[in-house]
């Protein structure tokens, strides 16, 4: 009989995905929902959402410094404060969407945030602040700071589009790779260059942005610099409404939330190490489904199995897929602690980088400077560069060699990208000792505001290299903390991987303020002083490329006894 175990299956199940429903709640049905149809409104409203995230923290180290008359060490540290703020906030974003209301609401939810931020940022810019005759009245040098309630106002309004971001950028991404049945070994290989597209999609706007935006911003106006973002993530929204008859919606497994099975793990395990502290057997603790290593690894987790009145958090007993989930989710954090020098080094492009070009040469012909903001735009287009050679030239090959779908291990990218940002760190530093020795030479070590003779363009291959470390690091990231954590633990596991750059950019924060009063006392010119020609961010990045090489040791330390899930691809 049709539908029967170990019968012919009729076509109607054989066309559902598991796991699965449509908009109306029924079995999504392969033919008409998900895959690249519902990926590309879904890809269309992540790229409007990163158009405005690019628009605005691509130069806001300048409106600091210009607008708001911060100096260049705090502009840098607000800018790492509030960027890291963004990269932590999508573990809430993603304990809302997991838990409880799911990642479509949540997408709109906080689309509607984002929006709201951004509005009230575009008000805040286009407010008056003091004329340089007023700082001249008043005796300031230029740049002097608004009133205290404007700055207010901006924060607020900036802090506010980091919490819509959080809701965002997690589950946004998530959703998306949820259109694609890992299961099916065609869709499989399809899910796997959707991380590869979607960070091509994101970074062929940031070169608009970061190019165009940026112009209008320094010579045009702030407010409507900010305001074009705010258009652009509406737009994004209503994309994202279209596409809603054709999503797949993933089906909750459990009746208890994934948060609550995991904390009760921990609760569970605690009390039996408590009540059994003897070392802990490594043989049939589940009916001898554990391996030996696995066992050795996490004693502590294992214990939460132990048949015993302690073995239940809050009344229920801790099953073994219950304790799988907890250790996978426990995996990644050795991966994600050793990434955190690659995430400091991740931090700098839009800071110390943007106020270098600002000393160089820039012009382009006659009469026309690019803005120093706008060079971010290289990391995005050699992104747009190499992704398609990545995966249409590269990863076949790779298949062919290593018979892997994904063409080489998740844990090999990633390690590759490090490599290269250590490398790029090496580069940043010889380039900006070139810069300073010209300074020197010409004599305009004390004019801060003189463009030297030295173009622009030599810092080129640094932004470049970062891109080719995105095409790598980044993407090999994002697809490693979704595959290696449970279905619904998806949204965690991409905010998992968000907030080492998060934590990444409160380090880098950290470290500036450490250096920043450890050379700058005693009238002595810090590393990072106003005046770049008199600072030394030579040092600073020879420092970073040190910690580089430190974390990549470890990382392949880490990386090499890593057990990837059963069951993923690898």
């Amino acid at each position: 009989m049709a539908g029967t175990p170990g019968g012919p299956r009729s076509p109607l199940l054989e066309d559902t995905v598991d796991g699965s429903i449509d908009h109306k709640g029924r079995p999504a049905k392969r033919p008409t929902s998900g895959g690249w149809r519902s990926a590309y409104f879904i890809m269309g409203a992540e790229v409007a959402g990163r158009f405005a995230y690019f628009g605005i923290q691509s130069n806001l180290i300048n409106f600091l410094t210009d607008r708001l008359g911060q100096s260049v060490p705090t502009a840098a540290e607000i800018v790492n404060t509030w960027t890291g703020t963004g990269s932590l906030m999508p573990l809430v974003g993603a304990f809302v969407a997991d838990s409880y209301i799911g990642r479509y609401a949540t997408i709109i939810i906080a689309s509607l945030l984002y929006i709201l931020g951004l509005g009230l940022l575009t008000v805040s810019a286009v407010l008056p602040v003091p004329s340089r005759l007023d700082c001249q009245k008043s005796n300031k040098t230029m740049p002097c700071s608004p009133p205290q309630l404007q700055i207010i106002f901006f924060f607020f309004s900036l802090y506010l589009v980091a919490v819509g971001l959080g809701g965002h950028k997690p589950c946004i991404q998530a959703f998306g790779a949820d259109q694609f049945d890992g299961r099916n070994p065609v869709e499989c290989i399809a899910k796997s260059s959707f991380f590869n597209w979607w960070i091509f999609g994101v970074f062929s706007v940031t070169i608009v942005t970061q190019s165009v935006l940026s112009y209008i911003q320094d010579n045009l106006n702030w407010g409507l610099g900010f305001g074009i973002p705010c258009i652009g993530m509406i737009l994004g929204l209503l994309l994202f409404l279209l596409g809603t008859r054709t999503y797949r919606y993933s089906v909750k497994g459990h009746e208890r939330g994934p948060f609550m099975r995991i904390g009760q793990v921990f609760i569970a395990a605690a009390k039996n190490w408590l009540a059994t502290p003897s070392s802990i057997a490594t043989e049939d603790l589940a009916g001898g489904t554990l391996q030996q290593q696995d066992s050795q690894q996490f004693k502590f987790l294992n214990k939460a199995l132990l048949a015993q009145d302690g073995s239940k958090g809050n009344g229920r007993q801790c099953t073994i897929d219950d304790v799988e989930e907890a250790k996978a989710v426990l995996r990644l954090f050795p991966i994600g602690a050793t990434c955190l020098a690659y995430a400091i080094v991740y931090a700098q492009s839009s800071t110390f980088f943007t106020k270098q070009g600002f000393t160089m040469d820039r012009s382009i012909g006659s009469g026309f400077d690019i803005p120093a903001a706008s060079l971010q735009a290289f990391i995005g287009l050699s992104i747009v560069l190499i992704v398609p050679l990545y995966d249409r030239i590269f990863l076949p090959i790779a298949r062919t060699l290593t018979r892997k779908p994904s063409g080489i291990t998740m844990l090999q990218r990633i390690g590759t990208g490090m490599f290269l940002s250590a490398i790029s760190m090496v580069i940043a530093a010889l380039v900006e000792m070139k810069r300073l020795k010209t300074a020197q030479e010409h004599g305009l070590v004390d004019v801060p505001n003189a463009t030297l003779p030295m173009k622009v363009w030599w810092l080129l291959p640094q932004y470049i290299l970062f891109g080719v470390t995105d095409v790598f690091a980044v993407v090999g990231l994002q697809e490693f903390f979704y595959d290696q954590v449970p279905t619904e633990l998806r949204s965690v596991g991409l905010a998992l991987c968000h907030c080492i750059f998060g934590v990444g950019s409160f380090l880098s924060s950290i470290l500036i303020s450490a250096i920043e009063k450890a050379t700058g006392g005693d009238g002595q010119h810090s590393w990072f002083n106003n005046n770049v020609n008199r600072a030394h961010l030579d040092y600073y990045y020879w420092v970073l490329a040190v910690l580089s090489a430190v974390g990549l040791a470890l990382y392949l330390y880490f990386a090499k006894s890593y057990i990837y899930n059963r069951g993923r691809t690898l």
